[in-house]
């Protein structure tokens, strides 16, 4: 058992079943009833979120614990979800397959962001939508969630560079107020990203 099914094999849902905030303000960006897939998805809580408007849903997580909870969420929301258990270093993302890529709080070690991101660019349809928040190196010390480690925290002009290649449509760091369950609570250091692959 690795350490996220560790964490999602308590009772309850670690970060919560409501939606991050920033994906509940931006759905809408995602092309309306496209193919979403939903990156370190963990317990399904975003997965869910779209699923119940109108998206096709693949969460992708490494804890086989964590998404036999996604599935229950979303069977108790009425809708379905598919659920693959796999690792961003061995998982192909494809290439235009996807109208919507969803990242919220998952932090990659450096090399592999990298990978992950120019997979990400080839992966998305045209006009299709990358939307992504993250901690940057600014939340350690915080105590309000997320890695402490600064390799596995991005900065806005390193996912500029990475991203290079997509309309940025929204792409900012700044400190807010999360809400997510007991592991995400308090101010926090984010870097917040929508971007658009042209025509």
């Amino acid at each position: 058992m690795n350490h996220w099914d560790e964490r999602y094999a308590a009772a309850g849902y670690y970060y919560g079943t409501e939606p991050n905030d920033f994906l509940r303000e931006n759905a809408a960006a995602i092309p309306a009833g496209g193919a979403v897939l939903c990156l370190g998805e963990g317990e399904g809580r975003n997965a869910v979120f779209l699923a119940r408007r109108g998206y096709r849903v693949t969460a992708l997580d490494q804890s086989a614990v964590g998404l036999e909870k996604a599935a229950r969420l979303a069977a108790a929301n009425g809708v379905r979800i598919e659920t693959i258990a796999a690792d961003l270093d061995g998982y192909r993302i494809g290439r235009e397959r996807w109208d919507g890529i969803v990242s919220i709080w998952c932090h990659l070690p450096s090399a592999l962001r990298a990978i992950n991101h120019r997979q990400i660019i080839a992966g998305l349809k045209p006009q299709g939508v990358f939307l992504m928040e993250a901690y940057t190196p600014d939340q350690i010390g915080h105590g309000t969630g997320g890695p402490q480690s600064v390799d596995l925290l991005p900065t806005l002009s390193e996912l500029r560079l990475q991203l290079a290649g997509l309309d940025l449509i929204h792409a900012m760091e700044r400190e807010r107020m999360v809400t997510e369950g007991s592991g995400h609570t308090g101010l926090s250091a984010v870097v917040q990203i929508i971007a658009r692959r042209p025509m």
